[in-house]
């Protein structure tokens, strides 16, 4: 096991200046709204596209909602990735009929979702294959110091750091808690049987958390925006691990090594698990990032590529009170 006590702190150091004010988030749907930034090209094809907005619907419900209509298999149903269920979302769905007959997709829709265009084209749509996704998002009742504030998202656009956010690890850090569990059973040589889904979770928290703990450092030390000496990329850059040499060197390599050390056995359970290493940027920069105050209200927009969160560009600017337990309606 990790030499480290399972609790699992998920308020990671903030870089511009820490939050000013303290805001509910999510209060209703319609205050987290994700529109993707994709348009899948029609054709002919063997796939039928779908435009579908939806509100309060997590994104595979409505891709098991589509296999069932159309008959076929839940891996014949693609999309360029996960939304939200506590928001309005629109966003590009695909599914592969081969020879069946196409059937109404109107049936498909309810409260929660609506068909806004439909067409045919050649391929499975992917995760991560879109542009990326634009956000309107409403904090209610803000308190707090609001010059403060503006300070902080005067300083937005210039980037903040790319953690992966908390949706990433699981309710209450679920999907790291069955990290820990496949790891005790493992060694003490138990054969743990865990469905392929929640193997991937797990994966995917693990070096999500590994990550977020080399950001963590380079946050604390102020070099999080700037290319350390052994740096691989082009850019400021951390490691997704697996297997593999990490591509890292000299100063870059040791801050690394000494952040990761108390994880030693994830990563050694990582490289086994078939993940190849990679690199993701520490610098996340918001497009077209507009704030409007409205009451006690703060509007926000902005525009992220695929794989960041809106939820690292929120933490830097408030304190956040999560009512999504309350939020479908």
């Amino acid at each position: 096991m990790s030499e480290h006590e399972p609790t699992w702190n998920l308020d990671w150091p903030r870089a511009l200046g820490g939050t000013a004010i303290r805001a509910d988030f999510r209060t209703e749907p319609e205050d987290f709204v994700v529109d993707e930034l994709a348009a899948p090209q029609q054709g002919d094809g063997e796939h039928v596209y779908l435009h579908i907005r939806k509100r309060g619907a997590n994104t595979g419900f409505v891709a098991q909602q589509l296999a069932q209509l159309a008959g076929v298999h839940s891996n014949d149903v693609g999309f360029f990735g996960l939304k939200d269920r506590h928001a309005v979302t629109t966003q590009w769905f695909s599914v592969w009929l081969a020879q069946k007959p196409e059937p109404d997709w109107k049936q498909l829709e309810n409260a929660e979702v609506q068909l806004l265009q439909h067409f045919r084209g050649q391929r499975k749509l992917r995760r991560g294959e879109h542009l990326g996704n634009r956000f309107q998002i409403r904090l209610r009742n803000a308190e707090g110091d609001r010059a403060a504030a503006e300070a902080v998202l005067g300083r937005i656009a210039e980037g903040v750091p790319n953690y992966f956010g908390e949706q990433r690890f699981g309710h209450n850090g679920g999907n790291l808690d069955l990290v820990e569990a496949m790891l005790a059973e493992q060694g003490a040589g138990k054969r743990r049987r865990t469905p392929r889904s929640q193997k991937a979770f797990a994966m995917s928290a693990a070096r999500s958390w590994l990550f977020n703990q080399v950001l963590a450092r380079r946050v604390e030390q102020g070099n999080w925006q700037v290319q350390l000496e052994g740096e691989p990329e082009p850019v400021a850059s951390g490691p997704l691990w697996g297997r593999g040499r990490n591509l890292a060197a000299g100063t870059q390599l040791d801050l690394e090594s000494a952040a990761m050390q108390p994880w030693r056995s994830w990563c050694d359970w990582l490289e086994h698990c078939g993940l190849s290493q990679e690199r993701r940027s520490l610098v996340l920069q918001p497009q077209g990032f507009q704030f409007q105050w409205q009451g006690d209200d703060l509007t926000l927009a902005f525009a992220l590529p695929p794989g960041t969160f809106a939820t690292a560009v929120l933490r830097e600017v408030a304190e956040l009170a999560n009512r999504s337990d309350r939020a479908i309606k």
